[in-house]
Parts: C-alpha cells; structure tokens; sequence
C-alpha cells in the first residue's frame, strides 16, 4: 500500500479534521485524568502527529469517534503494516496514538513517515506495557478505543462493523466489543487462533487486539494495573464482569503474530491469572478463563 500524494486523498485518520481544539471534561466520578498531550518529562525522546500542527477529531452524531493506540519499543520490522492497518481502513473517523517507548532501531523513522497521519505519537522511557497503554488511552478521546500491537494489525474494513454493533446499542455504556483473530505462526503461516485447551482454561476468550471497549468502561474501571505484565488485559476485564455489556460480532478483527510476551512467558503469565482470580474471587481458580466464559454466556451477554 502506498499513500496517494494527492492532497484531497483522505485516510481514515484525516478525513475529518478540524482545526477547533476539543476541551477535556473531568468528572469527580471518573478514575483518571484525560489530557490532550502527555506531560513533559526528561525522558522524552521525540513527540509529534496532527495534533503538534493544531489539527483535532471528535465524534459525530452517527459516526462516532474510533481511537487506535499502538505501543512499541524497536518494532521496525512489522509497525508500517500495523500503521496502514489502520491509515486505510473504510470508516473515516479514526483517532490514532502511538506510544514508543524509546526505540534505538528504525521504529522511529517509519513513525515519522506518517507523521501528517498519526493523530498524536511520542517517544519516551516507559514502565512497561500496561503504562504505554494507559498513556494512550490518557490522550484518546473517542467514544470507542481499541489496541493494537506493533507485531499486529487489522484486517481491512473491521472498523465499520464495529462501529454498527456501537450504534445499535448505544444504551449500553460499559460495553465490550470482541471478534475472533487470526494468527501469524513462528513459521510464517496465517491460521484461525484457536485457543488450545490450557488456554480456554487460564485466558481471556478474545484477543485484545481483537476488541474494543468504550471510553466509558475505561473511565469507570480504570486503566491497566502496572503491576501485571502479562494479565492487565485480564484484571481489566474481569473488574467490569458483573456489570458491563460482551457483544460479539462475527468478523475477523485482526492479525497476531506469534512470540509476542504473552508468548514468551506462559508460565509467568499462568501465574498472573491466578493472582487475578484470587483477587477478584477471592481464592484461586486454576480455570479462570473458563468461568469467564461461563459467565458471559450466563448473563447471555454474548449476542444482542
């Protein structure tokens, strides 16, 4: 894919601009703080996007506001076909941030490429990834946010679906769209992910880079526990179980690559999840992921 040098050709991202910058409500009730730019600090390598050149986003009566966050750190090899993911879907009102964390290889350089694109991206020192993503989603500001890693990317066209499932259900405030994955094998071949048995039993039943929550989850729950390296997106999910809203739809959302930290660190990331349950339940669960499942279903969350 190549970005037309015509002026008048318009990416998801900058189709519809205005030079009108948003103001940044702030309710007693809510468990962070939103802001338009991170705040500075000595460990700041380099910042840029649209926003720097006083260009902004906000949502519509009937196209809502999708924000994207990537975050990387030396991520050169895959982060152009993640950023394109994004730059060429359909739907025309997309928010995209990209949190570095300090790349030393070319990261940097394709990030740059992309600049008059990519809404807001800064480099910097970070504690991880549960902090890049919750830096990001700081500075998002739509009604929708999703993730998406520099090793993935999305498959063309999923936003609009997305969005249709949002619409139709706009009462529901706490509310988690999910879809399936497909999967890149250390090998280089693309399969349908298919949780193995271990897996259905210890992990999440979507793929982060296959759902979307709404801001409003976010501000009600929280964002990422530091704490976790492996299972944040799992204590995340499980702090809204009672409550929110599970709407799955039937596309495949995105691509994940294999050998990711999740990959990586099985075991630790098993003894992550029994943290959470016994945080959560109150004892441990060797089959959290399972009684997940279970209640999502239960409460016939899963379709509506």
């Amino acid at each position: 894919m190549n970005i037309n040098n015509d002026s008048n050709y318009k990416l998801s991202t900058t189709a519809l601009l205005t030079n009108v910058e948003p103001k940044i409500k702030v309710k007693d009730s809510e468990k962070f703080k939103s802001f338009l730019f991170l705040p500075k600090n000595n460990q700041r390598f380099f910042e840029g996007g649209l926003r720097l050149k006083g260009r902004y986003k906000r949502s519509f009566k009937n196209k809502p506001l999708i924000s994207i966050i990537t975050v990387v750190y030396n991520g050169a090899a895959h982060i152009e076909k993640t950023i394109q993911s994004v730059l060429f879907q359909n739907y025309d009102n997309v928010e995209y941030i990209i949190i570095d964390g300090g790349s030393s290889d070319e990261t940097l350089d394709i990030i740059k490429k992309y600049d008059d694109s990519i809404d807001y991206w800064v480099s910097e020192s970070d504690k991880g990834i549960s902090d890049a993503f919750n830096k990001g989603i700081r500075c998002s500001s739509g009604d929708l946010i999703g993730l998406i890693n520099a090793d993935d990317y999305y498959e063309e066209n999923v936003f609009e679906h997305v969005v249709k499932k949002y619409i139709k259900n706009l009462d529901l405030k706490e509310l988690i769209i999910y879809g399936d994955t497909n999967k890149i094998t250390s090998g280089g071949d693309k399969k349908v992910k298919n949780s193995s048995k271990l897996s259905w039993f210890i992990s999440v039943p979507f793929s982060h880079c296959s759902s979307f929550l709404t801001r409003t989850y976010y501000k009600k729950y929280g964002l990422f526990d530091n704490n976790y390296k492996i299972g944040m997106d799992v204590d995340l999910l499980m702090r809204g179980l009672k409550r929110a809203h599970y709407l799955r739809i039937n596309n495949f959302i995105a691509t994940q690559r294999d050998g990711g930290v999740s990959d990586k660190g099985r075991l630790a990331g098993y003894k992550e999840y029994r943290k959470i349950a016994n945080k959560h339940f109150g004892f441990l669960l060797s089959n959290l992921g399972y009684i997940i499942k279970l209640l999502i279903y239960y409460k016939n969350k899963v379709s509506r």
